[in-house]
């Protein structure tokens, strides 16, 4: 079965970094594909960054330039490396992965069949 399980989420002020780590296994396969996606109380999930195991990257518009995503061909990990952190950052973290339209590139979270139990980020002005 399909795990994943996202890490490196906590507190930190306005304007610093954090670095999430999202570990995946159960796969059968090498295609699959991951997104990082956010999701504040009352709001939607929002898609940060897509990348799969080519290292194909995307990103929402939103957070390009501050956030990048990266995977670690050691082992079966992505990374975001959020910096310049707001308070409006302020959500749970999730870890979104796909094995069947990694080809779409997708930011949609409804083409995300798999999810990590997230990770909370809290910046503080």
């Amino acid at each position: 079965q399909v795990q994943l399980v996202e890490s490196g989420g906590g507190s930190v002020q306005s304007g610093g970094s954090l670095r999430l780590s999202c570990a995946a296994s159960g796969f059968s396969s090498n295609h699959y594909c991951m997104t990082w996606f956010r999701q504040a109380p009352g709001k939607e999930r929002e898609a940060v960054a897509f990348i799969d195991t080519l290292g194909r990257t995307r990103y929402a518009r939103s957070f390009q330039g501050r956030f990048t995503i990266a995977q670690d061909n050691s082992k079966t990990t992505v990374r975001l490396q959020m910096n310049r952190l707001k308070p409006e950052d302020t959500a749970v973290y999730y870890c979104g992965a796909d094995s069947v339209n990694c080809w779409l590139q997708s930011l949609d979270v409804r083409r995300y069949n798999y999810w990590g139990p997230g990770t909370q980020v809290t910046v503080s002005s």
